[in-house]
């Protein structure tokens, strides 16, 4: 094989023009890594976020290659790795956040940081599921530990995290209600299994706990968005419940009093942080491996609303910057 490559890197960051195409050496694993050969990525805010500037901790060394996830095969495989072999179909979130990702021919990561791929979907398709499927696995049972019988409300059901959290929770046995700003969201959200949905931008919290969660409110809350939705999730759970979120920024004036007043449970996931610490990486492999299981037995699947080129990530990130689109937007590596 070649020992270049073609990536797409920033030198700067800044709006989604600053993606240039560049040649780089092939990367070679250390003793616990596999190098994979990229068939595809795709977007999540982590990466357009890191792309602005405004992730400056979570960056990988400038020039960058990023986005976290990634499906591909197995090029090579370091000599302490016993789980995979060349050829495998893996997927997995091995970069793009501490360190290089995957918007490139090749990447290379920890073992751990990988799963064999799900058989029942395109390879391709699998780069969709990582980052948004870690999330909301850790969010619904690491945080709130949802096993069947919870009345569970999902912010955001028809977004990256929210799409898939839809969908676990319905595959653990809870009963699930959806929000969304539109009839189209709130439609496909009950396609992926929401027993009920809700226009927040019309309906008040009280209004669709009395309809959806029996005026006591919901066993779990879970906010993938942020922002004031946090505020309402405390207004939404019931007493002893549990809020599970992926948002910091939004609790840095956050009232915990709400917290205090129903001894409720705040679980925050940031699900790069194995990677940024190069710590317990092998559970991100493990968490992946039972998701694909859910995958292959028809739980759970990835949507995805936009295929990009990997030379038009920029088209890409405008497009997830813009946020009006549904799932996942997938960028293949043609």
């Amino acid at each position: 094989m070649s020992s270049e490559m073609t990536a797409y890197v920033i030198e700067e960051y800044g709006d989604p023009d600053v993606f240039t195409e560049t040649t780089l050496e092939v990367p070679e694993p250390g003793p616990d890594e596999i190098r994979v050969e990229v068939e595809a990525s795709s977007l999540n805010p982590v990466d357009y976020k890191i792309r602005q500037g405004a992730l400056p901790d979570f960056a990988p060394e400038l020039p960058a290659t990023l986005h976290c996830d990634v499906s591909g095969v197995v090029d090579a495989v370091g000599e302490d790795v016993g789980a995979f072999e060349e050829g495998d179909e893996v997927y997995g979130m091995p970069g793009g956040a501490g360190r290089q990702g995957s918007l490139a021919d090749y990447v290379v990561g920890h073992a751990g940081t990988f799963a064999h791929a799900p058989e029942s979907i395109p390879l391709e398709e699998a780069a969709a599921l990582p980052v948004v499927a870690l999330t909301a696995w850790e969010l619904l049972t690491d945080k709130a530990s949802v096993d069947g019988g919870e009345d569970v409300l999902v912010y955001g059901g028809s977004g990256g995290v929210g799409h898939i959290a839809v969908q676990l929770a319905d595959a653990f046995g809870a009963t699930v209600t959806a929000t969304g700003s539109s009839e189209e969201k709130r439609e496909f959200a009950a396609e992926l299994g929401a027993d009920a949905t809700v226009d927040y931008t019309t309906t008040d919290v009280e209004t669709y706990v009395d309809e959806h969660a029996g005026g006591a409110g919901f066993d779990v809350v879970v906010d993938p968005v942020g922002d004031e939705h946090l505020e309402t999730a405390f207004e939404a759970v019931r007493p002893y419940g549990s809020v599970v979120t992926t948002e910091s920024s939004a609790a840095q004036n956050l009232d915990l009093g709400p917290m205090h007043a129903n001894s409720l449970e705040l679980g925050v996931v940031l699900v790069i942080l194995p990677v940024l610490l190069g710590d317990r990486q092998e559970r991100i492999g493990e968490e992946l491996a039972d998701i694909a299981a859910l995958v292959d037995d028809g739980a759970v699947a990835p949507h995805i609303d936009e295929r990009f080129a990997f030379g038009e990530a920029a088209d890409a990130h405008r497009r997830g910057e813009n946020g009006d689109f549904r799932g996942k937007l997938l960028l293949v590596n043609e």
